[in-house]
């Protein structure tokens, strides 16, 4: 199975370590292992895919592109896509979202250059986001919410202008929002709640809402006791 491109096995009940051999599947372009029962970390290994470590879209390396019928659903840009084949190994996506992983995001997955879509979402990841997560510049859709990554948004993010789908929810990030390219343009302050210690636009916008109805309460609750001690 060593030239097997697109591996989806998404809600099953499969459970236990995710096996080394699927390191061994360098000619993959989707892997999809969503909505199990995975336990354990992410194998540093799976930054050894192949045809996931070029950004040119037309470099299919030792694949063999079958012109076969049919079509594929994944998860991207923030929506179920499905692609039809042969078009599929323009896709380089990588879906663990779901499971029960647990340990550091692998520093080895930022060699994968020509990786699109990045879903580790509903984990128990732990540790920081890569410092060179921004070396995946061809990254459309980064999920990463409801883990226990902690730290701040690395300043490295900023290189990623074609990313457009982010969701950092939920997690236990602190520092300011990076607010340069792509940042600029995530005005939805949902991709970042449930960071206590995130600051900066977006999350100012609803915290100064937030002040300005809870000054209006006091005021409203002054204007009230000042009514009752006139009255008395």
């Amino acid at each position: 199975m060593v030239g097997l491109m697109n591996l989806r096995l998404t809600s099953n009940f499969f459970s236990g370590n995710i096996p080394p051999g699927f390191c061994d599947l360098t000619s993959l372009h989707i892997l999809d292992l969503s909505r199990n029962y995975l336990s354990g970390h992410i194998p540093h290994c799976l930054g050894n895919f192949d045809e996931m470590r070029s950004d040119d879209i037309y470099f299919v390396g030792s694949s063999t592109l079958a012109l076969t019928n049919g079509s594929f659903k994944i998860m991207a840009k923030g929506r179920e896509l499905e692609y039809k084949y042969p078009k599929l190994y323009l896709i380089n996506s990588i879906d663990l979202s779901d499971n029960n992983l647990s340990g550091e995001i692998p520093v080895q997955l930022t060699s994968l250059i020509g990786l699109q879509t990045l879903n580790l979402s509903a984990n128990r990841l732990t540790g920081k986001i890569p410092a060179n997560i921004g070396n995946l510049t061809t990254l459309e859709t980064l999920h990463l919410s409801r883990n226990k990554l902690f730290g701040p948004i690395p300043v490295s993010m900023i290189s990623l202008t074609f990313l457009n789908h982010l969701n950092l929810s939920y997690n236990n990030l602190t520092g300011k929002i990076p607010t340069a390219n792509q940042f600029l343009t995530f005005d939805d302050p949902s991709i970042y709640q449930g960071n206590a210690g995130l600051c900066g636009k977006p999350l100012d916008n609803v915290w100064a809402a937030a002040n300005l109805v809870l000054q209006e309460e006091r005021k409203k609750r002054k204007m009230v006791m000042l009514g009752i001690r006139l009255r008395r």
